[in-house]
């Protein structure tokens, strides 16, 4: 296994980038939210980040619990919990970086959605980061078939809940945030496209955002 490979692992691309321009480097405390298996938090457990992370499958908390006491032995493993993405058990204002890498697209209607990225931001503390992996119809949305709910078919065959840059832009002024890289979006070769969306909380935004209907009627 390359040097690299062993301090990165199995990196999201666009989290990578973060990372090498320095981004990150003083959010102490971290937040996987839909962690898997943990391919995302290899090189925060091996640098000293307090990294929590949550996920609904049992299998892939004690997978990611049993990678920290490989790599970070004097991180609790209560950091790691079973949960779903709208009900984070932390406080409010507790994490300097929350990430959600291919996790906002398994919403099962707008409301969870809403449900989910509202939660995600409340344990967020002001001044901190949100960066987000998602599915899109940006670029496809002639190739994709709506069953509802912001829920399509894509043309590889799979069925996720889609946002537009609309519907980004919109939820970033709602949340009171400022994005700190444009909206990037990757098509593969038609069958799908992933968004990278990356929010900062103002600084001056001390309380959380109560939840409410989802942005831009979306019913």
């Amino acid at each position: 296994m390359s040097t690299l490979q062993q301090t990165f692992g199995n990196i999201d691309i666009y989290l990578f980038d973060q990372l090498l321009k320095g981004r990150f480097d003083d959010c102490k405390n971290i937040l996987d939210a839909g962690c898997g298996g943990g391919r995302n938090i290899i090189y925060f457990l091996q640098n000293g980040f307090n990294v929590h992370g949550i996920d609904p499958d049992t299998r892939a908390v004690e997978q990611v619990k049993q990678l920290a006491a490989q790599l970070a032995p004097n991180l609790p493993a209560g950091n790691f919990k079973v949960a779903p993405a709208e009900e984070l058990p932390f406080e409010d204002n507790t994490f300097d970086l929350v990430m959600s890498s291919a996790v906002l697209h398994f919403a099962k209607d707008n409301n969870h959605f809403d449900a989910m990225l509202r939660s995600m931001w409340r344990v967020l503390k002001p001044g901190g980061y949100f960066f987000a992996r998602l599915a899109s119809d940006i670029g496809i949305t002639d190739k994709v078939q709506h069953l509802g709910n912001s829920r399509y078919v894509l043309p590889d065959g799979s069925q996720r809940f889609l946002v537009d840059e609309e519907m980004l832009m919109e939820y970033t002024v709602d949340l009171g945030a400022e994005l700190f890289e444009p909206i990037k979006t990757t098509n593969v070769q038609g069958l799908r496209c992933m968004t990278t969306w990356c929010l900062r909380k103002t600084a001056q935004q001390q309380k959380p955002t109560p939840a409410h209907k989802p942005v831009n009627n979306l019913f």
